[in-house]
C-alpha cells in the first residue's frame, strides 16, 4: 500500500486529533521566543515574596488558574484561587498587602479582572498577569507581565480557547519549576507537602513506622539465654539487641544465631546474651527513608533492622512486614 493510498485511510476523527495536537505543540514551543526578564523579574518577585500567590481568572482561564495554584503550593509557594467576582462582593478581604495576585486572561481584558484591579492596588498586593496581549489593559496595569499569545487556537472554528489555555497550563508550569529549582525545593520537602497517598509513602521516614519502647526486644550483657530465648518469643521479632547499662548496642541475636549455636553447643542455655551475640550488626537512623530499611533487608536476606541514634542507644525496630506493600519504589 503506498504512503497517498494509507494517508486516504486516516479516520477523520484522527486526522483531526493531529492537528489539533501539532497546534498545541505550537503553541507551547512558541512561548520559547516570548521568555525574557519580565519571566526572571517574575520568578524573583514570587521567590521573595511575604505573603501568599493568588491566582484570579474567569471561565476557562480560572479553571487553568486552579491547577497552577495547585502546582504551586505543592511545589513550596502557598497559593489559592480567588474568582475576581467574588473578590470583588467580599473576598478581597482575603488578600492583604504581601500577596502577589496572578491574574490570567488571554485577552487581558476580561471585565472583571479589570474592574478589580483597582482594588488590588489600594490593598498594596503586586500583579503577575499572563495574557496574550502585551497591550491589554491587564498587561499595563500589572507590575509584571508574561506573555503567552499564540498565533492560532486549535478550535476549527477558531471560538474554544483550546491552544490558549494549554499554552497557559504550560507556562504556568514553567513559572512554578523555576520557582521550584529558585528556591532550592528538595524531595523531603516535596515529600512533606505530600503526605498521603502514593507519593507519600516513598518519603515516609524509618521513626514513623518503627517499633518502640516496651514493643523492643532488649537484653542487657549478662541476661541468660534461657532469658533472651524468653524475650525474643515475646517480642515476636525473632531477634533481641544486647545492650549495656547506657542503651548502648553490643550486638545481636537472632532466631538463626540461636539454631547455628545449639548445633554446635548443647549447653548454650547456659551461656550469657554477651557469650552468644553476633557483633556490630547492621542498623540504620531513624531519620533515613523508610525504602533504604527495605533495601537494606531484602539485600542482606534479613527481616528485622534496629534504629539507632548517634551514640548507638536503640531507638526502635522494623520489621519489613511493616514495610511491605507500602509501594516505597
Amino acid at each position: 500500500m503506498t504512503e497517498a493510498a494509507t494517508e486516504s485511510t486516516v479516520h477523520p476523527a484522527i486526522a483531526e486529533a493531529k492537528r489539533v495536537l501539532e497546534v498545541e505543540a505550537a503553541a507551547i514551543l512558541g512561548l520559547i521566543e516570548h521568555l525574557d526578564h519580565g519571566f526572571v523579574d517574575a520568578v524573583e518577585l514570587i521567590a521573595t515574596c511575604s505573603g501568599r500567590v493568588v491566582t484570579m481568572g474567569v471561565g476557562k482561564s480560572g479553571i487553568i488558574c486552579k491547577k497552577i495554584s495547585a502546582t504551586l503550593a505543592s511545589t513550596g509557594t502557598p497559593s489559592f484561587f480567588m474568582h475576581p467576582t467574588e473578590a470583588f462582593h467580599g473576598d478581597l478581604g482575603m488578600l492583604v498587602r504581601g500577596d502577589i495576585v496572578l491574574a490570567i486572561s488571554n485577552s487581558g481584558e476580561t471585565e472583571e479582572l479589570v474592574k478589580v484591579l483597582p482594588s488590588i492596588k489600594r490593598i498594596g498586593a503586586e500583579m503577575i498577569a499572563i495574557t496574550g496581549n502585551p497591550a491589554s489593559t491587564l498587561a499595563r496595569g500589572a507590575d509584571r507581565h508574561l506573555n503567552a499569545s499564540i498565533s492560532k487556537e486549535a478550535c476549527p472554528l477558531g471560538l474554544a480557547p483550546t491552544a490558549s489555555t494549554t499554552a497557559t497550563l504550560a507556562l504556568g508550569d514553567a513559572l512554578a519549576m523555576a520557582l521550584l529549582v529558585r528556591k532550592g525545593f528538595k524531595e523531603e520537602d516535596f515529600g512533606f507537602l505530600h503526605p498521603g497517598g502514593k507519593l507519600g509513602k516513598r518519603f515516609l521516614r524509618v521513626h514513623e513506622l518503627m517499633h518502640h519502647g516496651g514493643d523492643v526486644p532488649l537484653v542487657r550483657e549478662a541476661t541468660s539465654m534461657r532469658e533472651v530465648i524468653y524475650e525474643m518469643s515475646k517480642k515476636g521479632f525473632g531477634i533481641a539487641a544486647v545492650t549495656n547499662e547506657n542503651g548502648e548496642m553490643l550486638g545481636v541475636i537472632s532466631d538463626g544465631d540461636l539454631r547455628r549455636l545449639l548445633e554446635h553447643d548443647e549447653q548454650v542455655l547456659r551461656r550469657t546474651a554477651m557469650e552468644s551475640m553476633k557483633e556490630n550488626p547492621i542498623t540504620i537512623a531513624g531519620s533515613e527513608l523508610a525504602s533504604a530499611a527495605l533495601q537494606i533487608m531484602e539485600e542482606r536476606k534479613i527481616t528485622s533492622l534496629f534504629i539507632v541514634d548517634e551514640a548507638r542507644r536503640v531507638e526502635g525496630i522494623i520489621h519489613i512486614h511493616d514495610l511491605w506493600g507500602l509501594e516505597l519504589f
